[in-house]
């Protein structure tokens, strides 16, 4: 105890010394042609560090502002206090919700605002956790602190944005009212994030062990990961002995999920499993965020299937039409099938929406039309999963890794066509986007003889700086040549980020492709960072579990063709990095380690964790 004590109290020495070393880094460089930190003396010591720390951030006068109260000039206690801020601003923003919804006759307007108060409060959550987490960090783990951070507070700001979203084709003012109560809690929560986006920059400068390397062995998994996951994941359906099981031909405990949900314990720190048996299961389900570590398994996708039909021309808005929502971190489903069968004339209706994170689905299908899959939040994973549907049916603003995922075009609506991505990044340093690796693209079979007729494009920009990268994936005919599609004119084409690298098929070839200025060309080192265990941090959650995955290339890497002129990198390529890393993170590959080649040897295996011990499991049957 005494150890962990000194530890932990070097830890925090250490760290204060690196963040004030951030700050007097930044007080002797020069800003828009100004030297920050020759201010008049009768400025505080206190004002002075909150000028400089505000200097990284985008909303400059909003962090002044609700910094200068402060008297402290230690920068880790100054971005303890803009949490602080944000947190009760949102909370205020929740209040005035309230407020509102009683005020509202509009059903839509009353939906709209009952999401955003449910918004508010996840957005409040992930804000306390990435306060707890800075306040109590471990310098031996704190890069992994400093990534779990950056997805939470990019979780804050889309469910904020989210919140916003709902009052489209809403009537009244209910929506302006809702923007002006959550501007000064946006601004503060994108504060934070850049804040934090700055620490880790400085930190990778100082070039100290552990602080610039992702990259972890098993033994530095988190405690949450337990044996017990692998075993459940490479059993087959008969070896497991779940918790609870489900069964609507009445043969289980539970003849419905919602039941069952009663019984799963709360905030649990261990794998709880729910067996759903074979059957059509007509329920809206929603995995609260209690349901931590929850493992759900069924027959198969084709034969245990949860459907419903809410969708928005019924009333339902866009967020509350999902017929499974999983709010849960470290949640792993497995063989199940997710459906919303309103079909494509009842335009959005959600078959799962995922906002949880560290969450893994392992051959499942989601079926659906326009907007199936709700990508929320967080990191995620799907492996061998088939998703299909029409207009933007994979669509959200998580960090999402699609490995071996068949995306299956349906046939829209006559006057439709159809969009298999619609990324919802509203900021540059959310580390956020959706990458489909070696997937396939292809038309439903009922839609296949009308596929020139009625046209397929790879994706759109839903928000500013929307980020799709498609690689090593088959592109079937369906594709039109031009690849992308605009959401609105000329809206965000500067600023989304889309790349197409080493495809396959009659689709992907990339001469006629669209040109705009966020449609990319890039090398291999430069796609890289967009693969597993960069991108979500896939080696540090995933080989637990027991699903086969790829953390590099899977594919051979093409060689640099000196014929192909490869895009300039832009001042938002890397931003969600941090500044230094923007100007040499990915453009050189000096260590073997990171070297394009080198993952894909590492690659052509899928990883998996170490085979468990052979000791006897409560889930397993013996």
């Amino acid at each position: 105890m005494v150890d962990d004590h000194k530890k932990n109290v070097v830890a925090i020495g250490i760290c204060s010394i690196l963040l004030v070393a951030m700050v007097v880094a930044f007080i002797g460089t020069h800003h828009d042609g100004k030297v920050v930190g020759n201010d008049s003396k009768d400025v505080s010591e206190s004002m002075k560090a909150i000028q400089t720390l505000c200097k990284s951030t985008d909303y400059q006068e909003a962090c002044v502002d609700n910094l200068k109260s402060s008297n402290t000039s230690n920068p880790k206690e100054l971005i303890e206090l803009a949490f602080e801020a944000a947190k009760k601003y949102i909370n205020e923003a929740a209040k005035n919700s309230t407020v509102l919804q009683s005020l509202q006759r509009d059903p839509r307007a009353k939906s709209a605002l009952d999401s955003c108060h449910e918004l508010a409060e996840r957005a409040v959550n992930d804000l306390q956790r990435s306060y707890n987490k800075f306040k109590a960090f471990d310098v031996s783990n704190f890069n992994i602190m400093l990534s779990d951070i950056k997805v939470w507070l990019s979780a804050a700001i889309t469910y904020q944005e989210t919140c916003l979203d709902g009052f489209e084709d809403v009537q009244g003012d209910a929506g302006e009212k809702m923007r002006e109560s959550l501007k000064t809690a946006m601004e503060l929560t994108s504060n934070g994030l850049a804040m934090v986006t700055e620490i880790s920059t400085v930190l990778d400068s100082f070039n100290v062990q552990g602080f610039n390397n992702r990259r972890l062995l098993s033994k530095d998994l988190p405690d949450w990961i337990d044996v017990e996951r692998r075993k459940i994941l490479q059993a087959q359906p008969q070896q497991i002995k779940p918790d609870l099981v489900v069964a609507n031909d009445g043969t289980g405990r539970y003849k419905t999920i919602n039941e069952a949900m009663k019984d799963i314990p709360k905030n649990s720190d261990k794998a709880f499993v729910l067996y759903i048996k074979e059957g059509v299961y007509r329920e809206k389900v929603q995995f609260n965020s209690s349901l931590i570590n929850l493992i759900i398994i069924g027959d198969g996708p084709t034969k245990t299937r949860i459907t419903g039909n809410l969708n928005y021309i019924d009333g339902t808005n866009t967020y509350h039409t999902a017929t499974v929502a999983v709010q849960a971190d470290n949640f792993m489903a497995k063989d199940i099938g997710f459906e919303n069968s309103a079909g494509p004339e009842k335009h959005q209706a959600v078959a799962l929406r995922v906002g949880a994170d560290k969450s893994l689905f392992y051959n499942c299908h989601m079926d659906g039309y326009q907007d199936t899959l709700y990508a929320h939040t967080y990191r995620q994973f799907y492996k061998d999963c088939i998703i299909s549907g029409t207009i933007d049916f994979i669509f959200g603003d998580s960090a999402a890794v699609f490995q071996d995922c068949t995306m299956v075009v349906r046939k829209p609506m006559d006057n439709q066509q159809c969009i298999v991505t619609a990324q919802g990044r509203k900021e540059a340093r959310q580390p956020t986007g959706l990458v489909l690796q070696n997937c396939t693209i292809q038309a439903d079979p009922e839609y296949y003889p009308v596929r020139n007729k009625i046209k397929s494009y790879l994706g759109r920009p839903w928000k500013q700086y929307s980020r799709t990268i498609i690689l090593e994936s088959f592109l079937d005919d369906l594709i039109q040549p031009q690849g992308w599609l605009p959401w609105n004119e000329t809206f965000a084409l500067d600023t989304l980020f889309y790349a197409e690298f080493n495809n396959r098929g009659p689709a992907a070839a990339k001469t006629q492709r669209i040109s705009w200025p966020g449609v990319k060309e890039l090398p291999a080192n430069r796609v890289q960072r967009f693969t597993a265990s960069k991108f979500i941090d896939a080696d540090i959650w995933i080989p637990s579990m027991g699903v086969p995955y790829a953390p590099g290339f899977i594919l051979p890497v093409p060689k640099e063709d000196p014929k192909v002129k490869y895009s300039p990198i832009s001042p938002d390529e890397n931003k969600d990095l941090g500044r230094e890393r923007e100007r040499t993170s990915f453009v050189n590959s000096p260590d073997k380690s990171s070297d394009p080649e080198t993952d894909f040897e590492k690659s052509r295996a899928p990883a998996v964790a170490p085979s468990p011990d052979t000791g006897s499991s409560p889930h397993l049957q013996n």
